[in-house]
């Protein structure tokens, strides 16, 4: 029997070649659109929430009108069946909130990682299977294979690095567990994002001149402007980090509105003159954000991450040499991990890296494997 698949549709490039190549391959396929939450207009300080104005939303840039109609245009061309997901409500409770209950907490959430493992490898594996699907597929760029280990023959999958180095996703996957890879297929892993896009020629798809998502798909202007919106104003002072022979010291520069509107590292947006200045550090009790004007300031050898997630889902020998990436555009860099308490780990670096920053995720490789990842604490 052919293997049925389900493949996540978004209208974009990756996931319409995704869903070609697996056509061609000969695997029975249904395509899949999803539909995120989105931003009422009734939240926008432009609008007047009395005014007849149309105040149905934003339309969240991942699922728009537009991008669910080049969806179901390639579903058309491939002749395979096309459905819609509604996902708003859970994507709100699971994604949005976690959004903003991270700031309001002094950290940078990373809502694309958590939307991977609950909602795209979540709900929609559930969704499948409940189709007797045998797999999901996806258009992320990153790749798998599989161990055999033992007289039993247990397989282990493996998330591998996409071939494309600068376009791979894997760092968006380290919370996935076996049961989700396993299920799992990345039909352009293997290919460039060059590759892709004559693929996409090759198969006549209307999705070359499909705008690439950026950013956080919920967000329709800045990050700034969504949290505004949402957090109140909690004023407190700015300090900043000067040098002194015997010890550090603090000075008082300015206010705040609430530690919610920065992030480690940032350099725009702070509203002081005199600068450059760089926020370094908040102090959530004494509700302080510190900054300096030394860059090297944000340099750090070390840190703690929580909610580890090991891809094998056993714990490797410890202590254990990685290469690490801090964020996603970050360079992979050289650290030794090691094991604290439950599900919380001690990563140094062999250089000091820069803006770590808390609530971020951490993700651990080894070659060209994911071994998994954490939160930044």
């Amino acid at each position: 029997m052919r293997k049925k698949i389900v493949v996540a549709m978004s209208g974009g490039l990756d996931s319409s070649v995704a869903a070609a190549l697996l056509k061609r391959a000969g695997f029975d396929l249904i395509g899949v659109f999803m539909k995120f939450w989105h931003e009422s207009l009734r939240d926008s300080p432009l609008i007047n929430a009395d005014s007849n104005a149309d105040l149905r939303g934003y339309e969240n840039r991942c699922c728009s009108s537009e991008a669910e109609a080049r969806a179901r245009k390639v579903a058309k061309i491939l002749k395979i069946p096309f459905y819609v997901l509604n996902f708003e409500k859970e994507f709100k409770k699971k994604i949005v909130d976690y959004f903003l209950d991270g700031y309001k907490k002094g950290i940078t959430p990373n809502p694309c990682v958590i939307c991977n493992k609950e909602i795209k490898f979540g709900l929609l594996l559930e969704k499948a299977l409940s189709l007797n699907a045998d797999f999901i597929a996806t258009g992320h760029y990153a790749r798998k294979s599989e161990l055999t280990t033992g007289n039993l023959q247990l397989t282990t999958d493996k998330l591998l690095r996409a071939k494309d180095k600068n376009k791979d996703q894997s760092y968006f996957l380290w919370m996935l567990n076996q049961e989700q890879l396993k299920r799992t297929l990345f039909p352009i892993g293997d290919y460039t994002r060059e590759e892709v896009k004559n693929l996409a020629r090759k198969f006549k798809l209307p999705v070359l001149k499909a705008r690439k998502s950026v950013e956080i798909c919920f967000i329709q202007t800045t990050i700034n402007d969504f949290l505004k919106k949402r957090l109140k104003q909690k004023p407190g002072k700015i300090v900043c980090l000067t040098s002194d022979v015997k010890q550090d010291k603090q000075e008082v520069v300015s206010e705040h509105h609430g530690l919610w509107f920065y992030t480690i590292g940032q350099r725009k947006g702070i509203g002081l003159a005199g600068g450059p200045y760089w926020v370094l550090d908040k102090n959530l009790k004494k509700n302080l954000l510190i900054v300096t004007k030394n860059e090297k300031d944000l340099l750090k050898k070390e840190l703690i991450c929580k909610n580890v997630n090991w891809i094998s889902g056993k714990t490797p020998k410890l202590p254990l040499k990685i290469k690490a990436k801090i964020r996603y555009r970050s360079q992979l860099a050289s650290a030794t991990i090691y094991h604290l308490k439950p599900k919380t780990y001690h990563l140094i670096f062999d250089r000091p890296q820069r803006a770590i920053t808390p609530g971020q995720s951490v993700v651990f490789l080894k070659g060209q494997e994911v071994l998994g990842g954490g939160i930044i604490c």
